[in-house]
């Protein structure tokens, strides 16, 4: 396994983590920990988790699989999703950080957090007040290391800002889709995140499968899975265009021997910016291709190739 610094921390992650949004939702407690068991066995030591995933219950399945192994796990959880009813129950005011990070540790069974990352902006709350607090749990021992989800470049320059304008401690990681059918994160998100030190953590690294080649142009979605139905995210990813790219991605992957979805994943381990893929799994074997995936090491021929396929997005002048 291959560990990477998470940004310009000190902090070694696998290039191969652990996503949990099934946890709880459709693994129960014992498939959970053959999941994580799995991993661990694989070199994986960075588990991505929310206090929202699987109804509440993914850190709670969590927490139960790591008791004999928390010293070589890099566990991160995310804030600010509805945990009951009611403005008190969300966001990142400080208030609220107080009480979701004590939550998360209790339902972890952890007395810190390794990574506390802001799920999701709230724009209720001025960022500052949000930081101060992250800083506060940081400096108290109750988290490690901070970091962001689903930010916007310019989000991450007002953060960076605030954090050496205000010496506290700086977000180190950005959590964001990120996919070959998505390189918008590469116009600004990618350079700015980067420049300040937070390395990027992809996340729907396979487009809701789309990059698997399970979908078939004209035909029905497989019962069940996230993107069936054509509706929202489905509807924006089953263009012809994009079926036409994942046939021609599964052919350049097939001649290599290997599939369209760990073409996927090792893409994404090939962008220097990247700190961890995370992909979820529901079965042991799924961690194994994950973990197998991300050992394909792209050429620079390699990626210039992909690049004629799924073009990178126009970067703004003066980049």
């Amino acid at each position: 396994m291959e560990y990477r610094s998470l940004g310009k921390s000190g902090l070694q992650v696998s290039l191969a983590g652990l996503g949990t949004n099934n946890f709880g939702r459709r693994l129960d407690a014992a498939a959970t920990a053959t999941v994580v068991n799995k991993a661990i066995d694989l070199g994986v030591n960075f588990i991505d988790t929310a206090d929202v995933y699987g109804d509440h219950k993914s850190e709670e399945f969590i927490g139960r699989a790591i008791k004999d192994h928390r010293r070589d796990l890099v566990i991160g959880t995310k804030f600010t999703q509805p945990m009951g009813e009611g403005p008190l129950w969300r966001g990142a005011s400080r208030r609220y950080v107080m009480e979701a990070v004590h939550g998360s540790m209790q339902r972890l069974g952890i007395d810190y957090i390794d990574l506390y990352q802001i799920h999701f902006p709230d724009s209720a709350t001025p960022l500052e007040e949000t930081l101060r607090a992250l800083d506060d749990l940081v400096r108290n021992g109750d988290v490690r290391y901070v970091g962001c989800s689903n930010f916007a470049a310019w989000q991450l320059v007002e953060a960076a800002w605030i954090t050496k304008t205000e010496h506290l401690n700086p977000l180190v990681s950005v959590q964001n889709q990120y996919s070959l059918l998505n390189r918008e994160l590469e116009r600004e998100v990618a350079p700015i995140a980067t420049k300040y030190g937070a390395g990027v953590i992809p996340y729907s690294p396979l487009a809701g499968g789309f990059l698997t080649g399970k979908y078939r142009q004209g035909e029905a979605g497989p019962e069940g899975a996230r993107l069936t139905g054509g509706q929202g995210n489905g509807a924006r990813m089953m263009t012809d265009e994009n079926y036409a790219r994942v046939a021609t991605l599964a052919a350049f992957a097939d001649e290599h021997d290997h599939t369209a979805g760990e073409l996927a994943m090792a893409w994404l381990a090939a962008q220097p910016f990247v700190s961890s893929v995370i992909a979820g799994a529901t079965k042991p074997e799924q961690v194994e291709e994950n973990v197998r995936a991300i050992e394909w090491k792209l050429t620079p021929d390699d990626l210039q190739a992909i690049d004629a396929i799924v073009p990178p997005p126009a970067r703004p002048r003066g980049q």
